[in-house]
Parts: C-alpha cells; structure tokens; sequence
C-alpha cells in the first residue's frame, strides 16, 4: 500500500468498524481499515435480533457490510493486525504485525475483545452454538428447553432474572460455592430457579450441540442450552500504549460521543458496552463516524 497517511484509521473491520467507515467514507474522508479478519464470533452459526438481517450467519453479514463499504474509493483495506499505537504531534502511529506504520490525524479503535474461556473441556467448542452470552442474540432461539447459567454472585442473580423470562426450566451453575446472598437465593427459590454449587468437570456435545455437564463427584446433568458470563480482554492495549482509561469491567471508557480521554480517539463495538450484539455495534460505529467527521470540520473550517 503506497499511501500511509490518512484522515482517520480504524482498527478492527467488523461490524462497528465497518459502520464508522461508510459513515466517513460517504463524508470524503480518507480512511484505513485494519482487521485480521478473526471476528469472536465465527463460530456462531446464527445472529438474530438486527433488522434486515435476521437469522443470518455473521460471517454473512459482514461480507454483506463489507461489500456496501468496498463501493466508496475513499476508504481502504489493510488485513493485519495492530500490534501497537503512539500519539504523535500531529495525529497518530500505527503499527502492524508485519512492521508497516500508517499516520492518521484521528484514531477509531473498534478492535473488540478476546473471550478467555474457561479450563472446561468442551466450552470452546460449544462457544456461540449452544454455550451463548447474550438472551437478545440467542434467547428466542432456546426458549422452554432445558437451560443452565455459568456464572455466580450479583452477575449470575441479575443473569438468572433475564433468562427465567424465557425458560422455566432454569439451572444456575456457580462451578463451586455460591457467593450469592441468602436473600437472592432465597428469590431463586422461589422461583424454582435450580441452584448447583458442583464444579464442573467438561461439556459433553456433539459438534458444539451441548448434551450434559459432568461434574467432579460425576454426576451428570442434560442441557440444551448453557448461558456464559466469561471474563474478556482488549484486543489491542490501548491503555499502555495510548493512555486510554479502562472501566473496572475491562471496556474503553467513551462518553456520549463515543470519545475516549485521549483527544482525537474514540472507541465504539464490544470494546466499550456489556450489550454485545450486531445492531448495536452498527449503530455505535455509524454515529462515532459522525462525531469524527464533525470534529474534523471544526478544525478545518
């Protein structure tokens, strides 16, 4: 790639990132979009609850968005993946794996996180096909059959009110002693939410399709579905090389304009919101776009 020097640099060429693309493209801008191509949700076989797009695969929806971005001459594609970022006086650097440096007068970091499975043999497989995160993306799809949560204390209470909605057929897995209060187990009780302290031993399936956990006393419990609070980090670390603050739960902070406290970087997608879901990664990206796009039109004008 001959040009190294853009208005706007985006790193991570998903769903949100893809979205601030068209949104600046479509505004003249000239922008770089960097991704390695390895979205956290290839193994999922189906998204749901994204208009126009219902029930399709999301690899399908990103060549799809990729396809509609490709069309605008003003943004371009780089595969690879950002190994590090600098503020400089004049905008920033960016790094790649392969030792190529691009500048940029503005930085959108939409690079998402990486899920740290747990050592269950069996999670990873079962990851985003029948070991799911998010009631609003799979809910529907596993209402009434057998469901379990892995999860424990306030998450796993909170967790447990989303899914009891969707199932009455409700088992809360803590993989070990509780840390709930006797008050929200009392709650479960009373709503014949199941509680099992076991700690777990693997996830029988068949090809990620979850039949039962097997426990360390071995027993065994049938399932049809498993819900997953799984701990997550960033994908780039935008806190030491950028000074970008991080909330306690691990995402960039942005405020409303998805601006983070490093002037002249904004951050949308997963990396910044506990709601995980394709529409709302679209949604944040479109408008950090936006705001970019204004911020480079106050500067110039």
């Amino acid at each position: 790639m001959e040009n190294k020097n853009f208005d706007i640099i985006i790193i991570g060429g998903s769903y949100s990132g893809l979205s601030a693309g068209m949104s600046l493209g479509r505004s003249l801008r000239n922008v770089l979009i960097i991704d390695n191509g390895k979205p956290c949700n290839k193994q999922t076989p189906h998204s749901h609850n994204f208009v126009t797009h219902d029930g399709k695969t999301p690899a399908e929806i990103t060549k799809l968005a990729k396809e509609d971005v490709e069309k605008y001459d003003t943004i371009q594609f780089y595969n690879g993946m950002v190994v590090k970022t600098k503020k400089t006086t004049e905008g920033f650097e960016v790094e790649t794996s392969s030792n190529e440096m691009f500048y940029a007068k503005k930085l959108i970091i939409a690079s998402g996180v990486k899920d740290m499975m747990p050592e269950i043999p069996g999670f990873a497989e079962c990851w985003g096909i029948s070991v799911i995160h998010c009631p609003y993306c799979h809910g529907y799809e596993v209402k009434n059959e057998i469901t379990g949560i892995l999860s424990n204390g306030d998450m796993g209470y909170e967790f447990s009110k989303l899914i009891f909605n969707l199932t009455k057929n409700l088992t809360l897995f803590t993989n070990g002693k509780a840390s709930l209060s006797k008050e929200q187990i009392e709650k479960l009780n009373q709503n014949k939410i199941i509680l099992n302290e076991d700690e777990i031993k693997e996830i029988k399936h068949e090809n990620g399709v979850i039949q039962k956990l097997v426990f360390k006393n071995d027993e065994e419990v049938s399932l049809q579905a498993l819900y997953a609070k799984i701990p997550f980090e960033q994908n780039i670390n935008v806190s030491a090389d950028l000074g970008c603050e991080l909330t306690e739960q691990g995402f960039i902070k942005v405020d409303m304009m998805q601006k983070t406290n490093i002037p002249g970087v904004f951050a949308c997608g997963d990396n910044v919101t506990m709601m995980r879901s394709v529409a709302n990664a679209v949604a944040q990206g479109n408008f950090a776009g936006a705001v970019v796009n204004k911020e480079l039109a106050d500067e110039e004008f």
